[in-house]
């Protein structure tokens, strides 16, 4: 986070999905009963969705529990490919297979499994993967913002808009990201009681009320962060989102209270876009450019703020050179405008548009690469 052009918002009647729903399972098996870890990039997984059918039956796969991270739930010796959204799980013959974040299903008659996908192989998860030219429009204070942007997606605050309003851009052919903050805690959020004390660290300058979170893996409550930012990616699919884009993944470069480090902050940021991923969803990294190289193969695009200002736009590059869309936000208050940047930003293949810094709708000016319904 540099700016984090965030006023709180005040919303009421979002409700967060359970942390502890039961996981959907196939017709014959029975529910994953383990809760297991998993490695630092991979992921911790309390319960994902693995659905494994009975002998001679068809599991039906479904979002009830909290998801798979680092890849698909696994199933028995001769199933198909177990299926993570809204599909059926392979038949088991035999043993079972187990996800590698810990969640383990089994088959009637079979004994448990413990190799990912077990030798009937993995399930697949698909989400959207935009286009390299996809336009973007950010407003993150108006709930719903103006839905007239000729733009092909629409950044928005993922607790503030209903279901309602991802149905009416989706209308328009327009993509929906879901903004959800992943690295600080905010006061006034629909799951802000859920934050453990000493999940939370040292103020955000600027911010007020906003603490940052600890996101070390090491840490004493890492499994509950992900837990509450499992919830929240969940919420963003519920109401229909296509992707999401996790703030204030820059921890370990400001001083948030606990001894984080760049290698934490990298596996955290790792394990959101696997998270994101087994939900179906998209997700673009915001901040961390010193590790851009190693967390682009993880992430299906790139937001930026203000890359001409700070002179690092060069530094989004691998995202155009991967075919995947590079957006940057220069501000009008640190007195940019498209003729100071938009030349430059066309030239280098980032979509890039002139906004208020409190991204409130109120300027929107965007470069010739920024216009038309691209995704």
């Amino acid at each position: 986070m540099r700016l984090n052009a965030l006023v709180l918002l005040a919303t009421a009647g979002v409700g967060c999905a359970s942390r502890n729903d039961p996981m959907h399972v196939g017709t014959g098996g029975s529910a994953a009963s383990s809760q297991g870890t998993s490695g630092e990039n991979a992921g911790r997984n309390a319960g994902g969705v693995t659905a494994v059918g009975g002998a001679g039956a068809t599991g039906v796969s479904g979002l009830g529990g909290r998801p798979p991270v680092a890849g698909a739930g696994g199933q028995g010796t001769g199933g198909v490919a177990g299926a993570t959204t809204g599909g059926s799980a392979g038949a088991s013959s035999g043993a079972a297979g187990e996800d590698t974040s810990g969640a383990s299903g089994e088959g009637s008659g079979g004994s448990a499994g413990t190799t990912l996908g077990g030798s009937g192989g993995a399930g697949t998860t698909s989400w959207w993967k935009p286009a390299p030219n996809t336009t973007f429009y950010w407003d993150l204070q108006n709930t719903p913002p103006d839905n007239t942007k000729d733009v092909g997606a629409y950044d928005i605050d993922g607790w503030g808009n209903a279901a309602s309003e991802v149905t009416a851009l989706h209308a328009r052919g327009i993509k929906v990201v879901c903004y959800m903050d992943a690295g600080t805690y905010e006061p006034g959020r629909p799951d802000s009681a859920d934050f453990p004390t000493s999940l939370k660290g040292n103020a955000v300058e600027g911010w007020p009320g906003e603490l940052w979170l600890d996101v070390r893996p090491s840490g004493p409550n890492y499994a509950e962060l992900q837990a509450i930012m499992l919830a929240r990616f969940e919420v963003c699919r519920q109401k229909g989102f296509d992707a999401v884009e996790p703030d204030n993944l820059d921890s370990y470069q400001n001083h948030p209270g606990f001894s984080t480090s760049a290698a934490d902050q990298l596996a955290y940021d790792e394990w959101l876009a696997s998270a994101a991923h087994g939900l179906g969803l998209a997700v673009f990294q915001k901040n961390d450019l010193d590790q851009i190289e190693e967390l682009e193969p993880f992430f299906d695009g790139i937001l930026d703020e203000e890359c001409n200002e700070y002179s690092e736009c060069d530094a989004l590059l691998p995202y155009v050179a991967a075919g995947k869309p590079a957006w940057n936000a220069e501000y009008t208050e640190d007195g940019a405008t498209t003729a100071s940047f938009c030349a430059a930003d066309v030239k280098a293949k980032i979509a890039g548009a002139l906004f208020a810094l409190a991204l409130d709708g109120s300027v929107f000016e965007p470069c010739s690469n920024d216009q038309g319904i691209h995704n």
